[in-house]
């Protein structure tokens, strides 16, 4: 039997996609929502951290898997590799339903005012292609607050002094501290800087029906065991499957998007569950797939009309890929400072994400989630520690206790040589060519990563830590969990690729809504952002359906 004919494809069920599943299906369109994952239950995952989201020594939990997948990383030197999903250079996205919202942090941010013009604030930066948005924070700001009540925030931004204004607070109160979150609480005021709870797409009383968090150390990374964790699998898409007008297809690779004569997006051709392949036609496509696999379906998506794939007329499809230069510092302390109360993320400060003299944009900086046995064996020791043998275990017995972190996001400066490409002659599983990534952080970055490093070893140093160490990051290219920019939006048809409601300049019922649209990242975790674009672009959809436009 063939697929019956829908008003709208949503490719993608993580931040965005769910959110517009949600919104199109409950104005009264007939939506298929497809996920190349399954679900993902804590159950069936438990709280085993090499096959966390954050660990790389097996396979992920959370998807994609290595036997079906891979990609082509491009080092600084032009040299290219097979990397598979396990390996950083993959630059991975999880694959299940509610994609990385099932297991990331759920640090709920919004975007201050300034990261929405940085052009106009720090103007051109050499090697860059920065520019200011379409939208402003004024436009997304009700898309804001409908997700923080919608999808469920904990904070209290009235207590930070840099928090762009609300017309609404958050719907539950912020996190307790623990122990060390309550040490560099006192030692930021001590030193001037203006700390408060980080919001949290979490929890901390019971909400819409499902638990409060109860604190386990197994948070980042993992699915929450008591479903307290805010996610579009648990919120949006129950929403919208409950309309009866949405259908949630798993397993299903989409592979091409298909189009008419006319040049308008007709449909999907994908693979099912059983490695079938299969059409599905509707009359408005979205796109929500991430930052790296959007801007692959786009390129693998040429046709006559788009012989360089489907919005690239100008070359800027893939363009721009950014990350966050992650900076901070670590410490250690006497005393142990660790009291089991996770997930351990609990307090942050703002002081240092714009009005930096000499510096372009800037970081928020908090404390970092637990870090499980293996993390901090791999990741959070001093310069030159042992890895491995009996002065390894040591370290790791003495130490372990007695370490704090904090780490920021630096806001990376877009340009034109980070991207994403095709290999035509490396293909996955389906025969459909991969990603080809490659690309490297400016100088600017750089500078702005030691500055707020800087700042972070200062904080620790207060709190009575007697060594620190500084983490500066790499020159490469990032665009890991954080991905963001590579179908910017824009007024200029020949300096974007979406006009400023993610509708593809070139064809009229193609829909991008997924962090692809960031023309910069923020200084921040930017899921909350890529919510509220997800409504954003929804609102702007319905309200074209609404008005006529049945976009055929």
């Amino acid at each position: 039997m063939e697929n019956r004919h829908v008003n709208a494809i949503v490719v993608g069920s993580g931040a965005g996609g769910g959110v517009v599943a949600k919104e199109l299906s409950e104005a009264g369109l007939s939506v298929v929502l497809f996920e190349r994952g399954g679900w993902a239950h804590y159950a069936a995952h438990g709280d085993d951290e090499l096959t966390a989201q954050r660990s790389f020594p097996l396979a992920c939990f959370f998807g994609p898997d290595n036997e079906r997948y891979r990609r082509v990383a491009v080092d600084q030197n032009g040299n290219e590799r097979i990397v598979y999903p396990n390996d950083w250079a993959y630059h991975n996205n999880a694959a299940c339903v509610g994609s990385g919202t099932v297991s990331y942090g759920a640090m709920a941010w919004r975007f201050m005012e300034e990261d929405f013009t940085m052009k106009s604030t720090y103007g051109h930066i050499p090697g860059s292609t920065l520019e200011d948005w379409p939208v402003t924070y004024a436009d997304l700001e009700p898309y804001y607050e409908k997700a923080e009540w919608e999808i469920g925030v904990a904070g209290d931004d009235y207590q930070n002094p840099f928090a762009p204004w609300r017309r609404k607070a958050h719907p539950m109160p912020p996190f307790p501290h623990n122990r060390e979150a309550q040490m560099l609480e006192a030692a930021a005021k001590k030193i001037g800087y203006h700390p408060f709870p980080i919001p949290m797409l979490r929890n901390s009383v019971e909400y819409n029906g499902r638990p409060a968090c109860v604190h386990v150390r197994h948070c980042v990374g993992f699915a929450c065991p008591v479903d307290a964790k805010n996610g579009t699998q648990n919120t949006v898409i129950p929403m919208a499957v409950a309309t009866g007008n949405c259908e949630l297809r798993i397993h299903a690779q989409v592979v091409e998007i298909t189009m008419n004569n006319q040049g308008r997006a007709t449909g999907v051709t994908y693979f099912d569950k059983e490695d079938k392949k299969q059409t599905q036609t509707a009359d408005i496509v979205v796109l929500a797939a991430s930052a790296t696999e959007t801007p692959r379906l786009m390129l693998n998506s040429a046709n006559r009309l788009h012989p360089n794939g489907i919005g690239n007329r100008h070359d800027w499809v893939g363009r721009n890929l950014q990350g966050h230069a992650y900076c901070g510092a670590d410490g250690l302390f006497e005393e142990e400072i660790y009291d089991d109360f996770g997930p351990g993320a609990s307090v942050a400060i703002c002081d240092f994400v714009h009005n930096n003299p000499g510096i372009t944009g800037g970081a928020m900086l908090a404390n970092e989630f637990i870090k499980l046995p293996f993390a901090y064996s791999s990741g959070y020791r001093p310069p030159g520690s042992a890895r491995w043998g009996r002065e390894h275990k040591e370290f790791q017995k003495t130490n372990y206790r007695k370490n704090a972190s904090i780490r920021g996001p630096v806001q990376e400066m877009p340009n034109f040589e980070s991207r994403v490409e095709v290999a035509p002659d490396v293909l996955d599983h389906w025969g459909m060519p991969v990603a080809k990534i490659s690309g490297f952080k400016l100088d600017e970055d750089i500078k702005t990563a030691e500055f707020i490093a800087d700042k972070a070893e200062k904080w620790l140093q207060a709190a009575g830590a007697y060594k620190t160490w500084k983490g500066i990051p790499g020159t490469g290219v990032s665009g890991s969990q954080h991905q963001s920019g590579t179908c910017r939006m824009g007024n200029d048809p020949q300096t974007s690729v979406t006009d400023k409601y993610g509708r593809v300049h070139d064809v009229d019922n193609l829909f991008i809504a997924d962090g692809s649209l960031h023309v910069t990242n923020g200084g921040f975790n930017p899921v909350l952002n890529i919510m509220a674009l997800g409504y954003w672009v929804s609102d702007y959809i319905i309200k074209e359906w609404e008005g006529g436009n049945r976009f055929r």
